[in-house]
Parts: structure tokens; sequence; C-alpha cells
């Protein structure tokens, strides 16, 4: 039986940069961290990459986690930081807010780059799109009253 989404994970090139973004502006929780080193059979077998190595944060903010990946082996490819939504792959991570403009505002300051102001999308969502420091979108979506959309308490 499936209960639903437990993480969703990211390789970042820099991974203290990627907890700056989540865990100090965002305030996702640290939860643990792994270090592994080559030679790790299971964890090779796991990720389906031979002589693997990286360092591991899991961040929980209410009902989600992030998983951040920073490899030192294989050497991954470097990402492009402007891929566009609509190219197959995961599109973005969502994080549900109050006070969308208080938010963008502040994650703005703070030198998150944003596609456009949050934009209202019917008459219960407000929503925005921006990017984290590798190049991930993240969604920020306020649900406007009583909506079957919430999934968190605002």
């Amino acid at each position: 039986m499936i209960h639903g989404i437990h993480h969703t994970a990211i390789s970042s090139s820099d991974i203290e940069r990627s907890l700056h973004f989540y865990r100090d502006l965002l305030g996702f929780e640290e939860m643990f961290k792994l270090n592994w080193e080559v030679g790790d059979k299971t964890l090779d077998d796991i990720t389906g990459l031979t002589d693997s190595s990286a360092r591991v944060v899991m961040l929980k903010a209410a009902n989600a986690c992030v998983e951040l990946f920073e490899y030192a082996t294989p050497a991954p490819k470097p990402a492009d930081d402007r891929r566009p939504v609509c190219d197959h792959g995961i599109t973005h991570l969502c994080l549900q807010v109050s006070d969308i403009e208080g938010e963008y505002n502040r994650l703005k300051a703070a030198g998150m780059v944003f596609h456009c102001p949050p934009q209202s999308v019917g008459d219960s969502l407000r929503v925005t799109y921006g990017r984290d420091p590798d190049g991930n979108v993240v969604e920020l979506l306020e649900v406007i009253g009583d909506s079957e959309m919430s999934v968190v308490a605002a």
C-alpha cells in the first residue's frame, strides 16, 4: 500500500549552498546527514552507480522532506540552471505558503531569482516559480480561503 510521497531528492553541485537555501532561507529542519565513501556496494547497488561517494542531508518541513545529495563520484554532469519546466524530468518542488507576497519579497531580497511576481490562478490560488541555487524550480503556492487544494494548515 502506498501511503504518500515521503521526499524529493535533489542533486546539488554545492550542498552547503543548498543547505543555506532550503534550511536557512526556506526553514526546512535538518533531520540527518550521511557521508559515504567509494566502496559501499549497498549504496552503489541502490543508486545504480559504480564507485559512488556523496554527502547527503535530509530536511523536513511540515508534511514533506527534501533530500540533498552532493556526489563526489562519479563526477556529475553539470545541470542547465535554466532548464525549461517543459523538459522531461521533475519540473518543480511546490511549497504551500501563507502570505505569498511577503515570502516572495523576503526570498527575492535574499537573492532568489523568480520567473515573475505572484500571479492569481482562478479565485483560490496565488502562485510564482523561482529557482534554487542549482536552478531547480521551487514553486510558492498560497491557497486562498477554504479550498480542497490546501494540504497544510495555513
